[in-house]
C-alpha cells in the first residue's frame, strides 16, 4: 500500500508520465560494485601485472576518490571518473596507458551485468505499457546493454546532459523530453535526496521506492518538510497502485 502520500491515494492527481531511477530501483547496485572491483583487478593481473601488484581493490577505491576530489566539475560523469582512474592507475604502475581502453570496457561490461530484483522487470513492462517512461540516471548503466531500452521512451544521464540529480533542471530536461510539465510527471526513485527532493523541488510529483534493503538506513521517510506523494516497498506495488487509477486522458 501507500504510505506518506500528501495527497490522498484516492485523490491523486493524474500521472502522465514516468521518470526513473535504475540503480536500487530496478537492481541492487552494491554486488555490481563490488563485482566490477574484482572483474578490474583481475584485468590488470592478466595484462597488466605491475598495475594489479601496485593497485589492490582498496588502492583503487581511494584513487577514485582521490580523482573525484581532484575533478569536482567531472562528479557528474561516472564513466568519466572510472576512466580517468584506470588512466591514472596504469601510468603510475609503469603500464602500458593504451590498455585504458580495454580495461574500461572490461569494467564497462560487468557493470551491464545487472540482478534485477524480483518484481522489477515485470512491473516496469506493467508501467512502459501504460504510460511513457524516461529513465533518468546519475549512474552509467546502458539500457540497451541490459536489455530494457524497449520500455523506455527516452533515456537521459548526468553524463550526457552535463549536470546530474537532484539538480532541477536535469529532472525538467526529462520533463520536457516527454512532453509534459513538471506537475504532470511522477518520479520513481530509491535515494531520498537524489529522487525524492530533487524531484519535490523541480515540481514534480514524486514516489519514494523504499525497499527492504534500505530500511536499515532509513527505517523510515527521514525529512520533516515534505513526505513523498507516495511510497511503496516494490516496484510491482507502485504497478498495482497504477492499475486502480483512472486514464489519465479521462481527466483532461
Amino acid at each position: 500500500m501507500a504510505v506518506g502520500n500528501m495527497y490522498g491515494v484516492s485523490t491523486h492527481p493524474p500521472i502522465r508520465a514516468i521518470t526513473l531511477d535504475l540503480d536500487d530501483t530496478l537492481w541492487p547496485f552494491p554486488p555490481i560494485g563490488e563485482r566490477i572491483e574484482r572483474v578490474l583487478h583481475g584485468w590488470f593481473e592478466r595484462h597488466a601485472p605491475r598495475t594489479a601488484a601496485q593497485f589492490s581493490i582498496p588502492a583503487m577505491r581511494r584513487l577514485r576518490e582521490r580523482v573525484i576530489e581532484r575533478y569536482p566539475q567531472r562528479s557528474h560523469d561516472a564513466s568519466w571518473l572510472r576512466r580517468k582512474g584506470i588512466e591514472i592507475a596504469l601510468a603510475e604502475s609503469g603500464s602500458d596507458p593504451t590498455l585504458a581502453d580495454a580495461a574500461y570496457d572490461a569494467f564497462f561490461a560487468e557493470r551491464n551485468r545487472v540482478d534485477f530484483y524480483d518484481d522489477a522487470r515485470d512491473a516496469l513492462a506493467r508501467l512502459s505499457a501504460r504510460l511513457p517512461i524516461c529513465a533518468l540516471s546519475n549512474g552509467n548503466a546502458d539500457l540497451a546493454a541490459i536489455g530494457i531500452d524497449r520500455h523506455f521512451s527516452h533515456r537521459i544521464t548526468a553524463r550526457e546532459f552535463g549536470r546530474g540529480k537532484p539538480d532541477a533542471a536535469i529532472f525538467h530536461h526529462a520533463c520536457e523530453q516527454l512532453g509534459f510539465a513538471p506537475g504532470d510527471v511522477l518520479h520513481v526513485g530509491d535515494d531520498v535526496e537524489a529522487d525524492v527532493v530533487g524531484a519535490h523541488r523541480a515540481g514534480l510529483m514524486t514516489c519514494w521506492l523504499h525497499r527492504d534493503d534500505a530500511r536499515e538506513r532509513h527505517p523510515t521517510w527521514p525529512k520533516r518538510d515534505f513526505v513523498p506523494g507516495l511510497t511503496f516497498p516494490t516496484l510491482a506495488a507502485l504497478a498495482d497502485w497504477m492499475d486502480t487509477q483512472p486514464d489519465p486522458e479521462d481527466a483532461r
